[in-house]
């Protein structure tokens, strides 16, 4: 049966599996997370180990992963992150569909997490192919005019070529980066993650093993709903 649904917002489970009764031990089991991953223990193992010792629901298990971080990772992280006065000048590389999902996401209500690395992340899962949204557009608007504002130099917006539909998501943002006079290049590749890390540009990301291995780093998903979508909530299970 082909998806047909308009946004990408709550999972009909996340009410009750993301109620604030459940952040205490949330937050507790990415701590607990954390340490073993500090330790050296293997993330699936890890996961298991906490997420059976919670009782956590495979959603849960699914943000505390994406949360969860060693020590030395989180401190890396946080060395190689620009703030907003130094991108400005700066090439910026975009890892689109990164980005671009978690402000669609914040935009339909769906939920946001905030992670022990500072970054915001959603729980949305494209499985390979791309669906384009009510908020597609709204949330490109969102992205550019933080772009604007931020005053970066080139900026060019990298999309997976493999993923269904990657074609037509760079046609839309062509449109709307020609509609709004913003300079953006869009490239389809294979390998984008490789290409991201090995990029002398400043990559927007909140992809983790992309933060791990690329040079700098910019938190523009965060910038944006922080300063630009009233009303979101994220998840604070960054213990």
């Amino acid at each position: 049966m082909p998806d047909t649904r308009k946004h990408r917002g709550a999972h009909p489970e996340d009410a009750a599996l993301f109620a604030s009764a459940a952040w205490p031990g949330l937050r507790e089991a990415v701590a607990h997370l954390s340490w073993l991953l500090t330790r050296g223990y293997a993330d699936g193992s890890a996961l298991k180990l906490v997420g059976d010792r919670f009782q956590l629901a495979e959603r849960q298990r699914i943000a505390v992963m994406r949360c969860a971080c060693a020590d030395e990772v989180r401190q890396r992280r946080r060395e190689t992150a620009l703030t907003a006065a130094e991108l400005a000048g700066q090439p910026v590389a975009v890892d689109g569909f990164n980005v671009l999902t978690t402000i669609e996401a914040a935009l339909a209500g769906g939920v946001i997490l905030r992670g022990r690395d500072g970054c915001y992340r959603d729980m949305a899962s494209m499985h390979g192919s791309y669906r384009k949204v009510d908020e597609t557009r709204p949330a490109l608007g969102l992205i550019g005019a933080a772009l604007q504002e931020l005053a970066p130099g080139r900026c060019c917006w990298y999309l997976d070529r493999p993923v269904s539909n990657s074609g037509r998501l760079r046609g839309v943002i062509e449109t709307v980066a020609a509609e709004r006079g913003w300079a953006w290049e869009v490239t389809l590749a294979d390998g984008v993650d490789s290409l991201l890390v090995r990029s002398s540009a400043v990559v927007a990301t909140a992809d983790g093993p992309i933060l791990d291995r690329c040079r700098r780093w910019f938190n523009l998903a965060r910038t944006v709903i922080d300063q630009r979508i009233d009303g979101v909530v994220p998840l604070p299970l960054d213990p």
